[in-house]
């Protein structure tokens, strides 16, 4: 539970409104003498994906609040106590006029469920909230058992708050304020890592430092990456290597950075057109769900394991340590198939961020992006207790000539733009290391575009960059800087 927070009219009333009425997510109760019904489905949300009751409003919609008590509130912190197992609630109270108030109840995704109220489960579908079946109570009974076994659930011995990166933190929670998954930024630390799940009775779990450690050596030699750029199609020669220790989004951003430098432009003569068209060998948005979905599925058990970047002359494979989940094959990753993280508290941290969009469908989204590319389907395995994304271009390429590269800088400006969303000037700058002048970002963007790497709308202030799409992209020559 937690205790109340507060909104304005205004915000309520668009809240509402983008609700469009009871749905998978949202609940109207038009008093709280509806209590025991809105916690049902507070408690379906929570076997659900989160979701928000609110107390004052219609079943249309209409917000009339209603008078809120010390007597109130302790009645709805008394029903808030009868889930199980306990669960943080966050309260929103929203003053109207005179000594009328809407209540906001919500609850967002937790691992530990089954949940019940009163003893029995509940599930929301559709609009309706319904008692859960026995048999599937009982499947994530079982699994809830398991989970207390897993390693991220494990206590991260003499690791403090001050072992983390708090910056690092904060940007998770300001993202996920502004992804919707998060109703506020919370007011400290703690806060914070409760919300996130990430501390049990006081002390920060392994999750915490697996997506947040400053430091990792000695005691997790396994939150690493090795990252290879090999001559030809084997292990034979190494043209760039490099292996890095780090929380998962440090891993994540030196990853793409290695890619980015690493991997070729192509280019060929289209029939029909006297122009060359030139393409990333790979599509960006492909690779990095890829290694997004080997840091949240890999086993972190394995202390000698590791998230690997391989790029050869002929393909490029991003491995992550483990297995597949129990009951999911390889064939299953190309087609809709249950969501089974074996790391739910960290994937929960991923997806509150937006970097997962919907649990369950990143295969499926790294071979969407790949078709439309007019590349191969990504190749899936399962082998030598790894498991490997295999990414092959349309033909075989021998070692392409690029003649020039990208400077680090511009190189930092595709990677900050390379996670599929629109980024401000000012907010590229404020990604940047040491940036230089507004003036010189924004010769880098235009360069970029160019030759076709970013795409851009807007004039002026209003601008916003990101990252072209795979058809659009039209460079094989590349000039440093300072060769212009």
């Amino acid at each position: 539970m937690s205790t109340p927070g507060t909104m304005t009219l205004i915000e309520l009333e668009k809240l509402v409104a983008d609700s469009n009425g009871e749905w998978e997510h949202t609940e109207f109760k038009k008093t709280t003498g509806e209590l025991y019904g809105g916690m049902e489905s507070l408690c379906a949300f929570l076997n659900g994906t989160g979701g928000k009751v609110f107390f004052g409003v219609t079943n249309a919609g209409r917000i009339l609040g209603q008078d809120m008590t010390d007597a109130t509130f302790q009645e709805v912190a008394n029903a808030i106590r009868k889930l199980e197992p306990p669960a943080w609630i966050e309260q929103t109270r929203v003053p109207l006029s005179g000594t009328k108030e809407v209540l906001i109840l919500q609850s967002t995704v937790h691992a530990d469920g089954p949940y019940t109220f009163e003893g029995r489960p509940f599930v929301r579908i559709g609009n309706t909230t319904s008692r859960m079946p026995q048999p599937d109570y009982q499947r994530r009974l079982l699994a809830r058992i398991a989970t207390r076994h897993r390693w991220e659930n494990h206590p991260a011995e003499r690791y403090t708050l001050a072992d983390l990166d708090m910056e690092e933190i904060e940007r998770t929670l300001r993202d996920a304020v502004h992804q919707g998954r998060l109703e506020r930024v919370p007011s400290n630390p703690v806060e914070a890592l409760d919300r996130l799940q990430l501390r049990l009775d006081g002390q920060l779990l392994q999750a915490a430092v697996v997506l947040f450690g400053r430091k990792q050596m000695p005691d997790y030699p396994q939150c690493a990456v090795r990252m290879a750029r090999f001559k030809g199609i084997d292990k034979t020669e190494f043209l760039d290597q490099r292996q890095l220790h780090g929380h998962a989004f440090q891993i994540l951003d030196e990853a793409m950075h290695f890619i980015l430098r690493n991997i070729p432009i192509a280019g060929r003569i289209e029939s029909g057109k006297l122009e060359r068209t030139d393409t990333p060998l790979y599509p960006a948005l492909a690779l990095r769900e890829a290694l997004v979905n080997a840091l949240c599925h890999r086993d972190y058990s394995i202390p000698g394991g590791a998230v690997s970047v391989a790029i050869y002359d002929d393909r490029l494979e991003v491995i992550s340590t483990g297995l597949l989940p129990a009951g999911i094959t390889v064939a299953d990753l190309k087609r809709d198939h249950p969501s089974a993280p074996p790391n739910p508290l960290i994937a929960g941290v991923f997806y509150r961020r937006g970097l997962i969009e919907q649990w369950g469908r990143g295969t499926q989204k790294i071979v969407d992006w790949c078709v439309a590319a007019g590349q191969p389907q990504p190749e899936f395995e399962e082998a030598a207790g790894a498991v490997f994304v295999r990414f092959r271009p349309s033909g075989y390429h021998p070692p392409l000539r690029v003649s020039h590269n990208l400077t680090d800088r511009q190189r930092q400006i595709l990677l900050i733009v390379s996670d599929g969303k629109q980024w401000r000037l000012q907010d590229i700058y404020a990604q940047l290391e040491n940036p230089p002048t507004d003036r010189t970002i924004r010769q880098d963007l235009h360069w970029l575009r160019k030759f076709g790497l970013v795409s851009g709308s807007g004039h002026g202030a209003g601008a916003r960059w990101q990252l072209a799409p795979p058809e659009q992209a039209k460079t094989a020559g590349i000039r440093k800087n300072e060769e212009e």
